[in-house]
């Protein structure tokens, strides 16, 4: 690498080869001697780690960009930690909505009692005895859904061409949050239906009738993702039904006949005095859950139910 010599006498700079370092050589100039210096005056680069050529502002940068992906990993570990509590807060939020659905749909029942001195039919039949209108439908008056109410036709069934357009108009209290079912006009909740049940169907029952006691039969229960719109006469059959709760895994008809419960671990009922219990599926067995729902089977049923 050449080297630059500036000449004492007469003041000439010359680049000089660096094998002359340290020598004396001629001015190109004047002639006059010039001692070359050893390193030719040039200081050398600095060699080294990249990092400490860095100046202030850089190395700032660094430093900042290095506490914002420590932050964010931060972050992110503390949204994976409360992930699981914000989920279980989100359900127990939608099963207390559940809970105050089925009670408002137990105030209706009460108030169609008080007024007709029967609790509703689980259906209306056609003149051949077929399920023409649900009980849903009876009491949308005591839901404060009088509009609703006075569009329904009970000369047509619930699915003549009148009625079907109403049905994506369910009033709320018939759907429960949890319930993900994707068809909005399906119901979330069905009423229990046999010989010895709150309704044999057709007919209605009073309370006097109910002789096991009022909190002591199921009224209504859950019947998650059942395909039951909300306006369609089906309900929970006793004379088929599997005594148990049970998830829903995917979209299944009640025709199996179980309660297929909204949440994880426990279904709610609506009993005949207008209370909402969570039945856990781990701590009641089919012959207690049968004893619930009949009205008049003089069962035991334990405490604590």
């Amino acid at each position: 690498m050449p080297m630059r010599s500036t000449c004492p006498d007469c003041g000439t700079t010359t680049d000089i080869a660096d094998e002359y370092a340290g020598q004396t050589c001629p001015c190109a100039h004047c002639g006059k001697p010039v001692n070359v210096p050893s390193g030719g005056g040039v200081v050398p680069k600095r060699r080294g780690t990249p990092w400490l050529d860095l100046n202030w502002c850089s190395l700032r940068n660094v430093l900042l960009f290095m506490m914002f992906i420590i932050g964010c990993n931060a972050i992110g570990m503390g949204l994976s930690l409360l992930l699981p509590a914000i989920q279980a807060a989100q359900e127990a939020s939608r099963r207390v909505q559940c809970v105050e659905n089925l009670k408002q749909i137990g105030l209706a029942m009460q108030s169609y009692h008080q007024k007709y001195d029967c609790f509703p039919p689980s259906f209306i039949p056609d003149e051949n005895g077929k399920p023409k209108h649900s009980w849903r439908v009876l009491i949308l008056p005591f839901l404060a859904e009088e509009r609703l109410y006075s569009q329904y036709r009970f000369d047509e069934p619930w699915n003549g061409s009148h009625n079907k357009a109403l049905a994506e108009q369910m009033p709320s209290v018939y759907h429960c949050p949890t319930d993900s079912t994707s068809d909005s006009s399906q119901t979330s909740y069905a009423m229990i239906v046999g010989p010895h049940a709150i309704s044999d169907g057709p007919t209605p029952r009073c309370m006097s009738d109910i002789k096991d006691g009022l909190s002591n039969t199921i009224m209504v229960a859950e019947a998650a993702k059942a395909g039951i719109n909300w306006m369609e006469p089906r309900d929970l059959n006793t004379e088929k039904m599997i005594f148990r709760t049970r998830a829903v895994e995917k979209d299944l008809r009640l025709e199996t006949c179980e309660i297929f419960r909204c949440h994880d671990i426990v279904a709610n009922v609506l009993f005949c005095d207008g209370s909402v219990r969570s039945l856990s599926s781990k701590s009641l067995y089919p012959k207690e859950l049968k004893a619930l729902m009949t009205i008049d089977g003089g069962e035991t049923v334990p405490a604590g139910h």
